[in-house]
C-alpha cells in the first residue's frame, strides 16, 4: 500500500502565535486548495477551540475541498454518544465519505498514566465505551437501549447514517497498555509516539499484539508525526524532528516507512511557501525512492542502514 501524507497545521497561524491556524478562513480555504493539490491526502482538524469549534472548521474544510480526507480530532465526554453519531453522521454524508475520526484521551493526557493510574483507566474505559455506542448508532437498523458505565441511552438511533456507516476510520494512539488495549479493539490507524526507530519498532509490535486479541492484527495502519525543521518555524505538537534539504528529508524517512509505517503526519510545515516545498520536493521525492526501492522487492530494514540524516525525537 502506498504511503500516504497527512498535514498537521500548528495549533497557531505562523505569522501570529496569539492567533488559531484556521482563524481566518479565507487566508485557510487557499492553504487548503494547495495542501490537496501538492501531494497530501489528509488534514487534521485540531483547534485550541475544543470539540465543538473542531466540528465547525471540519464541515467547512470539507465544503472547500474535493478529495482531502478530514481527520476530526475528538474526545469522549463532551457530547452525548447519540448527538455526536448524528452530526458526525452528517458530516460523513456532507463530505461523501471524506471524514476520519481521531479519538484522543484528553482531559487527561495518555502521559499521566503512572501519576494517576485510575484516572487514567476511567478515560480509556469511557472511550472504549463512547466508540462501541458511536459503532452502533452507525450501523443498527433500529433503536436500541444501552446501560453502561459512563453512558444511559434509550431508543438510541440514527435514521440518516453517513456512507461509511459504522467503517468510519477510527485514529488512536497512545503508549500505556490500558490505551493500547482499546486502540487494539478500536483503531483503523494508530498514531505512532516519536521515538527512536527501535522504540517505535517495539509499540508497533505491542500495538499489533493488542490487535491481534481481536483478532484484528492485519487491519491497522501505522502513522508517524514528522517535523520538517527549520530556523523559522515551530511547533508544540510531538514529532520525530527531521531537518535538511528536501533530498536528505526523503532519505531519512525511508528507515521510518521500512518499519511498515504508511502514514507520515507532516508537522511544521504551515506557510504557504513550504507546504509547496514540501509537497514538490520531500514528498515526491520520498515516494519515487518507495517506488525503486519496491521495484527490488526489499525486506523491511534492508536499506535502513544506508540512510544518513539528522533525525531525533521531538
Amino acid at each position: 500500500m502506498p504511503i500516504e501524507f497527512t498535514h498537521v497545521p500548528g495549533k497557531t497561524h505562523p505569522a501570529d502565535s496569539t492567533v488559531p491556524f484556521f482563524y481566518d478562513f479565507a487566508e485557510t480555504a487557499t492553504k487548503l486548495s494547495l495542501i490537496e493539490d501538492i501531494g497530501f491526502q489528509k488534514i487534521v482538524v485540531d483547534d485550541p477551540a475544543g470539540l465543538l469549534t473542531n466540528m465547525d472548521i471540519a464541515a467547512r474544510a470539507l465544503d472547500r475541498t474535493s478529495s482531502l480526507e478530514v481527520v476530526l480530532t475528538h474526545w469522549a465526554g463532551v457530547i452525548e454518544p447519540t448527538v455526536a453519531a448524528r452530526q458526525l453522521a452528517a458530516l460523513d454524508a456532507k463530505s461523501g465519505g471524506r471524514l476520519s475520526l481521531r479519538m484522543l484521551s484528553e482531559p487527561l493526557s495518555d502521559d499521566d498514566a503512572e501519576a494517576r493510574p485510575v484516572g487514567h483507566t476511567l478515560v480509556w474505559q469511557r472511550i472504549d465505551e463512547y466508540l462501541v455506542l458511536l459503532k452502533r448508532l452507525w450501523s443498527n437498523d433500529r433503536p436500541f437501549d444501552h446501560e453502561g458505565a459512563f453512558y444511559s441511552v434509550r431508543g438510541g438511533y440514527v435514521p440518516r447514517k453517513g456512507p461509511q456507516g459504522a467503517g468510519m476510520t477510527i485514529r488512536m494512539g497512545g503508549q500505556s497498555g490500558t490505551a493500547l488495549r482499546v486502540a487494539g479493539r478500536h483503531a483503523d490507524v494508530f498514531e505512532l509516539a516519536p521515538g527512536s526507530r527501535g522504540e517505535i519498532r517495539q509499540l508497533m509490535e505491542r500495538v499489533r499484539s493488542a490487535a491481534a486479541e481481536h483478532g484484528r492484527a492485519g487491519k491497522l495502519r501505522f502513522a508517524l508525526p514528522v517535523r520538517i525543521r527549520s530556523e523559522d518555524n515551530a511547533s508544540c505538537q510531538k514529532a520525530v524532528d527531521i531537518a535538511g534539504p528536501p533530498a536528505q528529508i526523503a532519505l531519512s524517512l525511508l528507515p521510518y516507512a521500512a518499519l511498515g509505517i504508511q502514514e507520515f503526519m507532516i508537522v511544521g510545515v504551515d506557510r504557504p511557501r513550504e507546504i509547496a516545498a514540501a509537497g514538490r520536493e520531500t514528498i515526491a521525492l520520498l515516494r519515487n525512492s518507495l517506488t525503486c526501492r519496491e521495484a527490488d522487492v526489499p525486506q523491511p530494514g534492508a536499506f535502513a542502514s544506508h540512510v544518513t540524516g539528522e533525525v531525533r525525537a521531538g
